[in-house]
């Protein structure tokens, strides 16, 4: 598998990247950097300086909505091209490579892949809704290819060893092109009550899931963001959104502290998993484990033809 699928992919929130800073991340494989034009849109651009190799995520400034070399004091502009150059006669027609780039949801979301961007990932209502607490965040990293973090969620059979499901979950697989949806529900202990939950997992292409949880005490959506880091390593950043109780909004950090007891730990184990496990192109399934089969069929179109 390529190491990269093409997609849009979520690579920090908006919160982080202030007007006048440069955030400098590592993804897909490449040092990059993140700043706002002079309108306030968000780029994501290479971050080496092509003149002499300068990183500009280490001591580099925005000037004037323009990323400025650290080094000699190139500058570029949001769509990469160098538009400034100190001593030179005429500005050197470079440019730094990029991404198009969308902002919503408190995301900056950039798309990998050649041309232009088909389809777009839709914006998450309650990452904007009062009737949510603010999200839990959680964020670690694991040697496997970020498809398996997404399979995941089709593995049927887990759920009773990782997530206290007394049977394997029964899952509806549905996929539109790009998008695809697993539904089902879920059951199990929480703090020694029976709890009994439906959800819907929408997933936007390769690094981008929704997951609506409803249920009689607990209700939540949570945004799972998975990344590609480089050739051996992916990233998963979780964002869990707690519907406040209706006229209980008192009880809020309760929930949250009972379900960073509860969740967040079954997450880190799945985590210690994948840091060891290999990939396998053709599984031993057992005749119900029929998500992961349907979810490799749908996630091969995000890779280039053979």
């Amino acid at each position: 598998m390529p190491s990269v699928p093409y997609g849009w992919y979520a690579v920090l929130r908006s919160g982080r990247l202030r007007a006048g800073r440069v955030v400098s991340l590592h993804y897909f494989g490449r040092a990059l950097v993140a700043f706002r034009g002079a309108d306030g849109r968000a780029a994501v651009l290479d971050a080496h300086c092509p003149h002499y190799g300068a990183h500009l995520g280490a001591g580099g400034k925005v000037v004037g909505g323009t990323v400025e070399c650290p080094f000699h004091g190139w500058r570029f502009g949001t769509d990469g091209r160098c538009v400034e150059a100190p001593f030179a006669v005429r500005v050197p027609k470079v440019s730094l490579g990029g991404f198009p780039v969308r902002e919503h949801s408190g995301l900056v979301f950039v798309y990998v892949g050649p041309g232009e961007p088909e389809w777009e990932v839709p914006e998450i209502p309650e990452t904007g809704d009062r009737a949510y607490a603010a999200p839990i965040e959680d964020t670690c990293r694991a040697r496997v290819h970020v498809q398996e973090m997404r399979e995941n969620i089709v593995d049927e059979s887990h759920f009773h060893f990782i997530h206290g499901q007394p049977e394997p979950l029964a899952q509806e697989w549905r996929e539109d092109g790009p998008f695809a949806e697993a539904r089902g529900r879920i059951g199990r202990q929480v703090l020694g009550r029976r709890i009994d939950n439906t959800f819907d997992a929408f997933m936007y292409g390769p690094g981008v899931m929704v997951v609506r949880t409803r249920g009689p005490l607990l209700s939540l959506t949570a945004v799972a963001l998975s990344t590609p880091v480089d050739e051996r390593t992916s990233e998963l950043r979780m964002l869990y959104y707690l519907r406040k109780p209706p006229r209980l909004a008192l009880l809020t950090p309760l929930l949250k502290l009972v379900f960073r007891s509860q969740a967040l730990g079954e997450v880190r184990e799945e985590v210690r998993i994948w840091d060891h496990k290999v990939h396998l192109t053709r599984p031993v399934l057992l005749p119900h484990e029929k998500g992961i089969r349907a979810l490799r069929r749908w996630y091969a179109q995000f890779y280039p033809p053979a």
